[in-house]
């Protein structure tokens, strides 16, 4: 079952890289009595969420900020490396943006939002989303209908609906 706006998102780990390397990341405690947005993306590196998505967020992270937003954190089904590596790339980490690694898309599986697509490659991936939460439970919910399309789930359009 997919999430949807109202629900409230299941407790998970995660994992973020720190000053001794990779470590867990429990969500609850992100997301506990504080407004977050979460993005997610298929992969890092790939086109249009290295292109168009992670800067979108870059873009508009101070105006979220702004907004009362308290954390803007990315999700993708990779390793924290790949995720360390992919945020300091994309000027992300220097942004002010988590990036969290769901290294085998507990996560992104437990909310409904996984896919595969063999033929590029990307097996129990994350559909591309944007969402508000405030205190755990999902405001906004913004869910892309491909992946190699970032219209809806942009850091733009959330701004918008919040």
């Amino acid at each position: 079952m997919t999430i949807s706006i109202g629900d409230k998102l299941p407790d998970a780990t995660l994992a973020e890289m720190g000053a001794d390397g990779p470590g867990p990341v429990a969500l609850a405690d992100k997301l506990g009595g504080r407004k977050v947005v979460i993005f997610a993306v298929p992969g890092a590196f790939t086109p249009t969420c290295h292109s168009a998505h992670v800067p979108s967020f870059v873009r508009t992270k101070e105006q979220f900020d702004d907004k009362g937003v308290d954390e803007v954190i990315c999700v993708s089904v990779n390793d924290p490396f790949v995720m360390q590596a992919w945020g300091d790339a994309t000027g992300a980490t220097a942004a002010g943006i988590t990036m969290l690694s769901d290294p085998e898309s507990t996560f992104t599986t437990a909310i409904g939002m996984n896919f595969d697509a063999p033929p590029a490659g990307l097996m129990a991936r994350s559909k591309r989303y944007a969402m508000l939460v405030e205190d755990g439970i999902v405001k906004v919910l913004n869910e892309e209908e491909a992946p190699g399309v970032c219209e809806v789930s942009a850091g733009e359009t959330l701004l918008e609906a919040i």
